[in-house]
């Protein structure tokens, strides 16, 4: 067997230890039914431009419409819309034939 070299050997710790904080972030547990801290900011006026200044160009800003309404709360037991989809079906529920008479 050959030895490692102290090299290699840290660059397979650090390779390892990557890998698991990675896979760290996906055991988190995201609540959507709590408020959000963002939720609560608010909007601020337009930029004032004082006399003699020129303003910055707005043409590419991004314009947020008001809602009309609220959004609908999400129930308790449905899915958060942060996350995403499952990406395969639920197993499938054995049937039974019908007896036969």
């Amino acid at each position: 067997m050959v030895p490692l070299r102290p090299r290699s050997a840290s660059r397979m710790v650090l390779a390892l230890l990557s890998a698991a904080s990675l896979t760290a972030c996906s055991l988190v547990a995201v609540d959507c039914h709590k408020p959000a801290v963002y939720m609560e900011a608010e909007s601020i006026p337009p930029l004032v431009v004082p006399a003699g200044l020129d303003a910055p160009d707005t043409k590419g800003a991004l314009k947020v419409p008001d809602l009309a309404q609220p959004d609908r709360p999400r129930g308790p037991n449905e899915p958060c819309l942060d996350a995403p989809p499952r990406y395969t079906a639920p197993p499938a529920r054995a049937v039974r034939p019908p007896p036969q008479a």
